[in-house]
């Protein structure tokens, strides 16, 4: 008996060290970066008391004056829901997948980022519980990157 539970605990510890088990903060159970619609997306935010706005008034993931979650990493939606239970700050997402936004591996597009309303409440809160990296960014324990943007954070979940 105790040969098997040293059994599961090393095929555990494999399944750990090549990555075949994900954890990530908010304990999300589907935190694996699937991507997500727009509706699940929305629904998860709206339960969590999030907000969120857009120039345009609309969500057509096509449009730069929208605001859309299509295709949005559920670990993305975790990471935000996070960040509002721990700063307890009032929190309103203004720019989520739409296009418009800069290309790259960790894009909005590729629904890895947000952007939050700056408010003085999540100014404090990551300046204070967060490592400064330079150029106006801050990483969290969890190396979740939150960039100054001058208006508003734009925070990118890995």
């Amino acid at each position: 008996m105790g040969m098997r539970k040293v059994l599961i605990g090393l095929a555990a510890a494999v399944a750990v060290a090549i990555g075949l088990v994900t954890f990530l903060p908010g304990g999300d159970a589907d935190a694996s970066g699937k991507e997500l619609s727009h509706s699940a997306a929305a629904a998860k935010l709206r339960k969590a008391g999030i907000g969120w706005s857009s120039s345009g008034n609309c969500s057509n993931r096509n449009n730069p004056h929208c605001t859309s979650f299509s295709g949005i990493k559920s670990g993305t939606i975790s990471g935000i829901i996070t960040f509002k239970k721990s700063s307890k700050c009032k929190t309103t997402i203004t720019g989520g997948t739409e296009t418009g936004h800069a290309s790259g591996t960790f894009s909005h597009w590729n629904g890895y980022k947000v952007d939050i309303n700056k408010t003085s409440c999540a100014t404090s809160y990551i300046k204070r519980n967060f490592s400064s990296i330079g150029g106006g960014k801050w990483r969290s324990s969890s190396g979740n990157v939150y960039f100054d943007e001058g208006n508003h954070w734009d925070i990118t979940y890995y």
